[in-house]
């Protein structure tokens, strides 16, 4: 298992190194442009959605595919607040505070058409950014302990539970793009250029919202991991492995899931929080169902059930699709054959390289990168300290191969604690 420090010192590197290579704080100008201290600021959000997933997938066995909407969801509740912002900024020498209130609504809805009357109900505190820091995890929270106790009550479970949270979102972008909820319909919140008055053009508030990112990332990973390793995190285990037992034990395994659910929307409203200001826009195509299953593929990639498999599953396929849709690649080589690429239109053909990539993975690799790594060091401890097993010196093991389960005093010994493959997913599916 990789230590949490291990993972926070590569992430505090990181974070330290991008903005001294671009000069964040100096002005710009440095040898990393502008533009990809934004794309990995946007890569560390999607880390961190990445990482809420594989809380309720890998640890509870609840194949969401509608953290899309959670994610949007907090796009927009801050959103809502920097667009107001924004507008408010270029407004600002109206001095009159009625008159400027009405030429920001009508700044704001009037490319909707709807820039007359009085302010919808729900933006009369956009203006305050503490309440809409607030919405971020309210909103997700809210709505996925509704639609968490339905579901778990009712006992949903396996791939009619994954159909119903995909139906979920759909209905949520369906209802965005159709402006039911007065939030500009399909052009959704764009031009989010202000910060808490700081203007997106300056790199040093590109530089703040990556560290920012960054910042998310390491709480999220943290809290995972302390819910994973504490007693709620056995009990989660044995509910994705057999739910059945562990109601039986006398659990509400329905209060259990809720929880989890709640929890991993909250983290997902916070990286689409993030993410929203950095790529300057958030619109209904966040609720789309690719974007559900793209975070599925990555958590699946990287390895589900090890949090950092999620960061590294996000991270990966984020850069291949950065690689190829920006034109990093132009060409393919294998040996002496070369394949020029430069023309293919990769941003079409980026679902078809997705599903690929998780057919891919499900066959070769069904416990993700991070899987084979461990396989990998595995083998090769075993071979350099072989003298050393001979004479009774043990390798560290991981303690996922001889976990235990300990529920009120009863012990369910498992043969391995390590989730399932991705291939057994995809098989009970």
């Amino acid at each position: 298992m990789i230590s949490m420090l291990v993972v926070f010192a590569l992430l505090a590197a990181f974070m330290t190194y991008v903005p001294l290579a671009n000069g964040s704080f100096s002005g710009g100008g440095g040898a990393l442009p502008d533009t990809m201290v934004q794309l990995f600021g946007k890569i560390l959000c999607f880390a961190l959605l990445a990482v809420a997933m594989d809380l309720v997938w890998g640890f509870c066995g609840i194949l969401s595919l509608g953290h899309g909407a959670f994610f949007a969801l907090g796009g927009y509740a801050i959103g809502m607040n920097l667009i107001y912002a924004t507008a408010d900024d270029k407004l600002a020498q109206i001095t009159d505070a009625v008159a400027r209130d009405e030429a920001v609504k009508q700044s704001i809805f009037s490319v909707v058409g709807q820039g007359e009357g009085p302010w919808p109900w729900f933006w009369l505190l956009a203006d305050q950014f503490w309440f809409q820091a607030l919405m971020v995890l309210l909103v997700p929270g809210a709505l996925a302990f509704a639609f968490g106790w339905l579901a778990f009550r009712s006992r949903v479970t396996g791939v009619y539970l994954s159909i119903i949270t995909q139906a979920l979102t759909l209905v949520l972008g369906y209802l965005f793009i159709m402006n039911e909820f007065g939030l500009r319909g399909n052009n959704g919140l764009s031009g989010l250029q202000n910060v808490l008055g700081a203007s997106m053009t300056e790199p040093s508030t590109k530089a703040w919202l990556f560290i920012a990112s960054g910042l998310a990332l390491m709480v999220g990973y943290a809290l995972t991991l302390f819910l994973t390793q504490s007693k709620f995190g056995n009990i989660i285990r044995g509910i994705r492995d057999d739910e059945d037992r562990v109601r039986f034990l006398g659990y509400q395994v329905e209060g259990y899931k809720v929880f989890a659910f709640v929890v991993s929307a909250m983290m997902a409203g916070v990286a689409g929080a993030l993410f929203a200001p950095q790529a300057g826009i958030i619109n209904p195509d966040s609720f789309g169902p690719l974007k559900s299953i793209e975070i599925a593929v990555w958590v699946a990639l990287g390895g589900r059930g090890m949090i950092y498999g999620a960061i590294v599953g996000a991270v990966t396929a984020n850069l291949l699709r950065s690689a190829l849709t920006g034109g990093w690649i132009n060409t393919i080589g294998f040996g002496a054959v070369s394949i020029d690429v430069s023309g293919v239109p990769w941003p079409e053909f980026w679902p078809i390289v997705l599903g690929l990539l998780f057919v891919l993975v499900t066959l070769f690799l069904p416990r993700g990168i991070m899987g084979l790594w461990h396989d990998i060091v595995g083998l090769v401890w075993q071979r350099l300290f072989k003298a050393r097993l001979v004479e009774g010196v043990t390798p560290p093991h991981d303690p996922d191969d001889e976990a235990k389960i300990r529920v009120a005093g009863t012990s369910l010994s498992k043969p391995s604690d390590r989730p399932r493959s991705n291939r057994d997913v995809v098989a009970s599916a």
